[in-house]
């Protein structure tokens, strides 16, 4: 597998931190871009929140997974979902939603909320697995929680994640922040992020800002895409 030598050119620091990078240790993690997240009439729908900002990282979240799926990288989907008898719902999430008129389990136009197996819980249009891709379920906001995601990324030797996703400043910026933990070098793709407003998306981008990129880098998808077809196109002429 060839080595990267090009750092990605991100903020606050050039990915990944090790100076160099393979496709085969790194995955992308695309992050709940589900009908309850992304259609009106699904769960963020429902507890009042808009979808304006969410739309947005749509177009450029297909883009970068078109493109990216013409190479041998590991990408994985999550959706946060609950199993239909609801017995991974915590009573701290089930009241929250509840005060919202929005409980978890309860009937929407698109089946029922955050449920496995409804309309509301598949992938919205354009971001269904392939073959090959990894569906992670999840019933907390980190893809890490209560998952075997961890497990998978050990196996496969992975070093760096690349995330995208919805929304920013919840699973996704959980996920980061877990991954950072467990050791992770993290990129958010910000273009192909969404969340409630965007100010909540620039919130998460000013906090990773902070101490020289506390949970990792961030940069758009053009700046992604860009730097790794230069270095194919290096390859092709060597």
């Amino acid at each position: 597998m060839s080595i990267f030598k090009p750092l990605i050119q991100s903020k606050p620091y050039s990915w990944p931190l090790s100076g160099e990078w393979q496709l085969d240790s790194t995955a992308v993690l695309v992050i709940d871009m589900q009908r309850d997240f992304l259609d009106p009439a699904g769960y963020f729908g429902a507890l009042g929140e808009s979808t304006s900002h969410l739309h947005s990282a749509i177009v450029p979240a297909r883009k970068f997974l078109n493109a990216i799926r013409q190479h041998n990288v590991l990408v994985i989907h999550t959706r946060e979902s609950h199993r239909p008898e609801l017995v991974d719902l915590t009573d701290n999430k089930r009241l929250k939603a509840e005060r919202q008129q929005s409980a978890v389990g309860s009937l929407g136009p698109l089946g029922r909320l955050l449920v496995r197996g409804e309309s509301g819980c598949d992938f919205y249009e354009g971001f269904a697995p392939v073959s090959g891709e990894i569906v992670i379920d999840k019933p907390g906001n980190s893809a890490f929680y209560a998952t075997d995601l961890e497990h998978i990324l050990r196996v496969k030797r992975i070093k760096q994640l690349v995330i995208l996703g919805v929304t920013t400043d919840v699973c996704v910026s959980s996920t980061m922040r877990d991954g950072n933990d467990r050791g992770y070098d993290c990129l958010l793709l910000q273009d192909c992020c969404g969340a409630a407003t965007e100010e909540l998306h620039r919130s998460v981008l000013a906090s990773l800002e902070r101490e020289g990129g506390i949970f990792g880098a961030y940069c758009g998808s053009t700046e992604f895409l860009s730097a790794f077809g230069q270095y194919e196109s290096k390859l092709k002429l060597a």
